[in-house]
Formats: structure tokens, sequence, C-alpha cells
């Protein structure tokens, strides 16, 4: 808080002089008259204080300065220009600068607004208390410029695929500096910026380094500014980068994709590129391409396949930045086998008819089921009882070979034939015995 000198002398002399001054000095000596009265009656500051507040706005727009006494004792209340020239005294405006405006005036507070606010209203602005001793205090006024123009620039209007290219944003005249920010797309790069300063006033420049592929043509390249004085100022260019083609082999016929002699074969060449191809050519590796193939535009086509045409099929696409290829590979399957329709037995003929002729009636059909069952039936039984029989005999012609080798039973053992004789005719002794009974 500065102390203020107030004007001294008498108020007779400068009433006189006021009268005998020229016109075009009568109007301050006036003033001077007022500040002699005032400081006639000046109270003394004790209790009171002034309060005011710093003030940022936009260039072009309203800024408000308030100049507020607390426990106000009915004191003179003044404001001054950076050029400590009096703004208002009171409800009073000496300054012939129209932008200034009075919007409340009392015992408390003086509020003046200043419309349409430029860069040369910056600056320190005085309220003063007339009490004693007098009080004074300042705000400041900042003024914000946003940027004059906002301008990018790419270094290639259009780019080749992996090359590196350059470009830079620049914001001009802006009060702070302003801060770029870069897009590609949704995705947020980092540049290098350069300041440059110039009556008070800021030149941003910034660079970015872009590595373009197939994927960025098309895509905005956007520079943002960050600045107090001004929200969502963008500029952006769009990418556009040339790339060679994308090929792709599309299997037309057959839809199965299975390959068998005797069948077409119909393939479609998809080339896609920045330019667009100029030539789309389709060659066999390792060999020239079928005599009775055909083909037409992107499309090849092979008729009536044979193994002879089994191989790798190539389709090459071209344009300015580069060439690209895609490959199919054939191979023919054999022709479906056909299959002999079955042999049909007389049983199962017989079964037909009789089923062809059941159409004339329910009952017929029903009737001719139940024989088949039967005769079915009936066959299984025969079978089984052959199978029984089977087994019957080889049992009964085995018992009858055990029973005849133990009618020589005695002379197995013998040592010599002599002894052999007799043991076999006394087991036949003894054998007359034994009583058999035969069924």
């Amino acid at each position: 808080m500065a102390s203020a000198v107030l004007p001294s002398g008498s108020l007779c002399a400068a009433a006189a002089a006021a009268a005998a001054a020229p016109p075009g000095l009568r109007l301050r000596l006036r003033l001077l008259l007022l500040l002699l009265s005032a400081a006639a009656l000046i109270p003394t500051g004790d209790g009171q204080n002034l309060i005011t507040e710093d003030v940022t706005v936009v260039e072009g727009e309203v800024a408000t300065i308030s100049c507020r006494v607390k426990n106000s004792d009915d004191s003179v209340i003044q404001l001054l220009n950076p050029n400590r020239q009096t703004i208002y005294f009171r409800d009073f405006r000496p300054l012939k600068d129209s932008r200034f405006q009075l919007v409340n005036f009392s015992n408390s507070e003086l509020r003046v607004s200043l419309t349409n606010v430029s860069i040369s209203d910056e600056g320190r602005y005085f309220c003063q208390l007339y009490t004693d001793p007098p009080q004074e205090i300042y705000t400041t006024i900042t003024v914000l410029v946003p940027p004059r123009n906002l301008m990018i620039d790419i270094q290639k209007d259009t780019a080749v695929e992996g090359e590196e290219i350059e470009v830079n944003c620049t914001a001009m005249a802006s009060k702070p500096a302003t801060t770029i920010r870069w897009f590609k797309g949704n995705k947020e790069l980092t540049g290098k910026s350069e300041v440059e300063e110039w009556s008070d006033m800021y030149t941003v420049t910034s660079q970015l380094m872009l590595t373009v592929g197939k994927e960025d043509d098309g895509v905005p390249v956007i520079c943002l500014v960050d600045h107090p004085a001004v929200k969502d100022m963008q500029t952006q260019r769009y990418l556009e980068v040339q790339y060679k083609p994308q090929v792709h082999i599309q299997l037309t016929y057959p839809p199965q994709g299975l390959t068998r002699e005797g069948d077409t074969l119909e393939l479609t060449c998809e080339a896609i590129g920045k330019p667009q191809p100029t030539m789309v050519n389709w060659v066999r590796l390792d060999d020239d391409l079928p005599q009775h193939a055909v083909v037409s535009g992107s499309n090849l086509l092979i008729n009536n396949l044979n193994k002879t045409d089994n191989g790798t099929y190539r389709c090459e696409a071209s344009n300015v930045v580069g060439t690209a290829h895609s490959d199919y590979t054939l191979y023919v399957y054999d022709p479906p086998t056909t299959i002999p329709p079955p042999t049909t037995t007389t049983t199962t003929t017989t079964i037909l008819t009789i089923i062809t002729d059941s159409r004339a009636g329910e009952d017929n059909s029903i009737r001719a089921v139940d024989h088949a069952v039967i005769g079915g039936v009936v066959a299984v039984v025969v079978f089984a009882m052959l199978c029984l029989l089977i087994i019957l005999g080889r049992y009964f012609a085995r018992h009858k070979g055990t029973y005849f080798t133990h009618e020589a039973k005695g002379a197995d053992d013998a040592a010599d034939a002599d002894t052999a004789i007799i043991n076999a005719e006394g087991g036949q002794n003894n054998s007359e015995e034994k009583k058999e009974y035969f069924i």
C-alpha cells in the first residue's frame, strides 16, 4: 500500500485561477478544486481498508474493476489508470475514454467496466481512498489474446507407404504462448515446438515427424491449441498415402472347393491398392498355363480339369508403388466311383413282389410280413437242429473209439509177445465174467 500526496493551497486561489484560466484548462482546474475541497474534509483512516481483485479478461471482452471500502465512513474513492490519470472521481469521469462506464457508486464501492479490452489496456489500475493518511492499492488487468491464426502444413500432399513426412502447425500472435498438441485420428502424438516473441505476443510453431503406412490413408492429422483464451480451436489435414496392391484369390467355382477330373475351375483375383492396380496377370509357376485355360480380366477359367492341370497358379497385380501376388495350389482328384446296383436274391424278389402286391389292400400287406417272419423263424430252428445233430454225432464217434481201446487192456504192459497173448487171454477170461448191456 502506498501513500498519496494531496494537493495543498488556498481554495480561493484555486477558484480564482479556474475563473481566469483558458477554456482548455478550466476543466482541469475544476477537478483540482474538487480535490482541494475533498482534502479539506478528509477524515482519519482508522479502521478503513481498501479491497480489490486482479482481473483477467480475453481481448475484446469486458473487464470490471471494483474498489471496495471496508468499514467506510464516507471517504472519497477514485480510480486511476496505469498512467495515473483519473478515470473516476466519485461518480464523475474526467477521462474522455467512453469505454469506461460507471457500474456502481456508493460510500463503500466504486465499480467501473471497461469494454472492448485491448492489449494496450493491460497494466496496474489504482484505487485511492482519501483518508488521513490516504490509502492506495492496485489491481492488475491481464489481457489474454487467442492465436490470430492457426495453420497446418504437410511436407507432401501425397506420401508413399513407409515414407517419413514432416507436418508443421503454427499458432500466430497469442498471449500467453500457445501449447500445441498433435493427434493422428484418436491417438495423441508428440511434436517439437519453438516459440518466438514479438512485442509481448508469441508465435508458436510445432513440428511433427510421421512415418506413414497404408492404414494411415484418409486418417486426419489434427493440430489442437491449448490456450486459456480459447477452447476447441483446432485445424486438421487428411493424409493421402499410396501403397502397393493387396492381392487375394477367391475360389468362385466349384463352391465346395473339391476339384475332380472333368470339373470346371474358376478363380477371381481381388486386388486393392492406391492408386488402383492397372495390371492383373495370371501365371502358372514352373509351367505354362493350360491351353484350355481362359483368362478374362481378373478371372481364370479352366474347363474339363485333368491331372495335368495340377500346379500353383499365381495372380500378380501392380501399380506405381510396387507389385504383389497371391498363389493358389490346384490338385485334381479322381472322378467319383460309380457304385453298381446291389444283386437282388430270389427271396428278396419274392418279398418285394409281395410288398408290391400288397398295394391291393392293407390286409394282404400285413399277411405277407407275417409269412416272412415265420419263414425266418423256421430257418433258425432248422439250423439249430442241424448243429445239434453234428455235435451228437461227434460225441458218439468218440465214445466208440474208447470202448475198443479197452478190449486189449493188459497187453500194453507185457514184456514180450507171449506174455502179451497170455495177458490178453486172461483179460478175455476176465471179460467173460463181466456183463455188458447195449441199448
